[in-house]
């Protein structure tokens, strides 16, 4: 039987750097705590619609913007969204990227975040900060989920690649990326202690 894959969909993993992850990510998870306690309407925010955990997101999102420790990461950061950017075969000769928007999550235990995507970028990803063993990993789901119409259940023992969905373990150091419109989720925190990571999204001109 002759079978090619067609239009897939390729999820980007790799640690931000070569070495001096540990102390870079000390620093972050300072000043994370520290956004944290100096963010009162981010506080309000989460304590609505991200039941128990924190996040930036609807309050302080574009710390790149005003933060040295932030805008050095969204530096290191770029490096790897262009370095995707180029195995999607994506033209962006002659064009820049930017950095849109960039927020904190912190969940403690019983944190969730359902599942969702990331409109009016191109690319968008995760950095792992602080991430205690047991904790969630990041969920994707196949994007052709509701085109599946009368497609009977996959055998137990179905590759990755056949699975409507796939969890990528969170590691602290790694930047995992993927194009915007790809939905995905992080299951409840289970361990007794915070997974903190940042979330970024990526626009081209």
């Amino acid at each position: 039987m002759s079978l090619r894959a067609w239009f897939p969909t390729y999820i980007y993993c790799e640690p931000l750097q070569s070495r001096g992850l540990p102390q870079l990510n000390e620093d972050l998870a300072a000043e994370c705590a520290q956004l944290r306690d100096f963010d009162q309407a981010g506080r309000r925010w989460s304590a609505v619609n991200y039941p128990g955990g924190y996040t930036s997101y609807a309050s302080m999102n574009t710390l790149h913007t005003f933060s040295s420790t932030f805008a050095a990461l969204e530096r290191k950061l770029s490096r790897h969204v262009r370095a995707y950017a180029k195995a999607l075969a994506m033209d962006l000769r002659g064009r820049t990227i930017q950095m849109t928007d960039c927020w904190v999550n912190i969940m403690p235990p019983t944190a969730a975040h359902s599942l969702h995507l990331h409109p009016l970028s191109f690319v968008s990803g995760t950095y792992y900060v602080r991430t205690p063993k047991g904790c969630p990993g990041l969920k994707f789901e196949d994007p052709r989920m509701d085109r599946f119409m009368a497609a009977p259940p996959k055998r137990p023992d179905a590759g990755p690649e056949h699975r409507a969905h796939v969890t990528y373990p969170a590691e602290a150091g790694n930047v995992i990326l993927f194009e915007s419109w790809l939905r995905h989720e992080v299951a409840t925190n289970r361990v007794d202690h915070e997974r903190i990571s940042i979330s970024f999204n990526y626009n081209w001109s």
